[in-house]
């Protein structure tokens, strides 16, 4: 239990949290939808803070992040719940706040991360706004012994704490869950609109190296109409530099109902947003060396080709196309 950040008192002893657009308002003893911001004697506090769901050192890759270090590892680590409620998750012991935790400090993180020679820290496996007090403690560390920080995230955070939480990461890859209120509201309980204008504000203020994952669902969010909207609204506040990442479902937690996605449905979706005009596509859960590999947008060369989550070759000259020198949207160290 830690003193928790964004909130405020409400008449009666209730506090309101201001953490996320949910705006959960607690009597004391309540815990807000995310399962671990609670009232406490008529303050907010936070209960994963200073603990950890697990370790894993994973490729940035699996993140995902095509165009952050490629090839580099990160030491990956979670804590406990989340702020949507999405009938997919696969991580959904995590996500309801049902996992044994280990206590851990910020200097544990940092060492762990050094000993296996990692570029930085990444904030996975359950939504690190959440945890975004820890989450910015560990961050700071990172930062002084010269490791990023990454965080993997569904964007969903309030404004007023979107520049403290997001200024403290070095990349992201935010999950763009779908391109209607009505999917959102209906998968996962939530709004689209909160996590566009986090899109926005990583776009707009470049201190965050941001990409994009859609998992993309039969029947749910591949409608045409839907992600041609997506990769139109992307082209033009986000930019065409942007990298998608369009991921396969499989069915899990209370969504299974529906079909894995099809290899041919990425490929149709892929074709839809590159339509658009997004230079970066590339296709996930699934074994296919076109839509894994990145392509040179002005002269067509192959820069990186990826097997799975390995890089198997990597041709850039300082970040740019060693065939014309068109440079890479990016952070590369070669």
């Amino acid at each position: 239990m830690n003193s928790a950040r964004w909130w405020r008192s409400l008449e009666g002893g209730r506090v309101l949290c201001e953490l996320c657009p949910r705006g959960c308002r607690l009597a004391d003893g309540d815990k807000g939808f995310c399962q671990v911001r609670r009232a406490e004697g008529h303050a907010l506090v936070t209960d994963a803070y200073g603990v950890s769901s697990g370790f894993c050192v994973d490729p940035i890759e699996k993140k995902p992040l095509y165009h952050f270090h490629p090839g580099a590892q990160v030491l990956s680590f979670g804590t406990i719940g989340c702020n949507l409620g999405c009938s997919f998750c696969q991580n959904w012991p995590l996500s309801r706040g049902q996992a044994r935790l280990h206590a851990t400090r910020p200097e544990d993180i940092v060492r762990m991360a050094l000993a296996q020679d990692c570029l930085g820290v990444a904030f996975t496996y359950n939504e690190p706004i959440v945890s975004a007090e820890f989450c910015l403690e560990v961050a700071a560390a990172c930062r002084e012994a010269g490791l990023a920080a990454v965080a993997v995230t569904s964007g969903y955070i309030s404004d007023k704490a979107r520049e403290s939480f997001f200024d403290a990461m070095d990349a992201a890859n935010v999950d763009l869950k779908g391109f209607t209120e009505a999917f959102y509201r209906d998968y996962c309980s939530a709004r689209l609109g909160p996590v566009l204008e986090t899109l926005e504000y990583l776009a707009q203020r470049k201190r965050t190296w941001v990409e994009v994952t859609t998992l993309v669902i039969p029947g749910a969010n591949d409608g045409e109409a839907e992600l041609e909207a997506q990769g139109q609204w992307m082209m033009e506040r986000l930019g065409p530099g942007v990298p998608l990442h369009l991921s396969a479902f499989h069915p899990d937690y209370k969504l299974l109902d529906r079909p894995r996605t099809p290899l041919s449905t990425l490929q149709r979706v892929r074709e839809i947003v590159e339509g658009q005009g997004l230079r970066y596509v590339y296709l996930g859960n699934v074994r296919d060396e076109d839509g894994g590999t990145t392509w040179c947008h002005a002269c067509g060369r192959s820069l990186i080709e990826r097997e799975g989550f390995e890089v198997s070759s990597l041709e850039l000259w300082h970040g740019a196309c060693p065939e014309c020198g068109e440079r890479l949207a990016g952070v590369f160290n070669t």
